[in-house]
């Protein structure tokens, strides 16, 4: 059977956005063939475009280069629509809570790189996996060879339709063009960040009227303010000043 084309796509500055929606994005990943050879999914959110505006050549490849690339922020949605650009929203934890109600079965192989023991435990127990496969690499992984040979090696050991990458970005898109290079893996590359906690319970969504005011942010301040707020705080007035270079089309 041929391979799906690729879908439409469309850019903001150096990041590229397929024209994909949740379900349309769930979609895709249900109907891709788990023997294919290894490829990924990217979630990009304000915070991915800022790093990526910033970044070097190496990285906009790493993006360019991922089977899908999804909107996972309601914020860059809302202010591309006001440069008349219209962007679909694929959330990452919206696409992990999704995957495991409607995609992966008790006997489905799944294979999880990053998180903690816990989650992975819980993972198991609520959904009855077993076949969950669980790596954690150190803090720092990504800057070491032999580390990152050893995330590559496991993903290849433990064949899986969904592999994911839960290591913070921009180390887990580091890590699918890696597993992707070697040409030794199969499945699709999730990179997701925390999705999995939201899938557990670990961490809590905001609720729906906060979502549907574009303002998920705010909740996830007051819940991690120690570790988000440079993000929501600092890099907000650059994310504004950025899009001001959008073109309009």
């Amino acid at each position: 059977m041929p391979a799906d084309p690729a879908p439409a796509s469309q850019r903001l500055l150096s990041t590229r956005f397929d024209d994909l929606d949740l379900e349309e994005t769930l979609a895709r990943l249900q109907a891709r063939d788990p023997a294919a050879p290894f490829a990924y999914v990217v979630t990009p959110n304000a915070d991915h475009f800022l790093r990526l505006e910033r970044s070097g050549p190496e990285l906009r490849r790493i993006y360019d280069a991922a089977w899908l690339s999804v909107c996972d922020s309601r914020v860059l949605r809302a202010l591309a629509a006001r440069r008349g650009i219209r962007l679909k929203l694929a959330a990452g934890s919206d696409l992990a809570v999704q995957l495991f109600a409607r995609a992966i079965r008790a006997e489905t192989p799944v294979t999880v790189i990053g998180g903690s023991e816990a989650v992975a435990a819980d993972l198991r127990a609520r959904f009855g996996l077993r076949h969950l496969a669980h790596h954690n690499p150190p803090m720092g992984f990504i800057r070491d060879p032999v580390e990152v040979a050893r995330c590559v090696d496991f993903v290849a050991a433990h064949p899986a339709p969904y592999v994911f990458l839960c290591v913070g970005s921009p180390r887990q898109e580091e890590l699918a063009a890696a597993i992707a290079a070697s040409g030794r893996a199969t499945g699709i590359g999730l990179c997701l960040g925390a999705a999995l906690e939201f899938v557990t319970g670990e961490k809590k969504r905001a609720p729906a009227w906060m979502q549907q005011m574009n303002i998920e942010w705010l909740h996830r301040l007051a819940s991690e303010p120690r570790r988000l707020w440079r993000r929501y705080i600092l890099e907000a007035p650059r994310l504004l000043w950025m899009m001001r270079k959008v073109k309009r089309p």
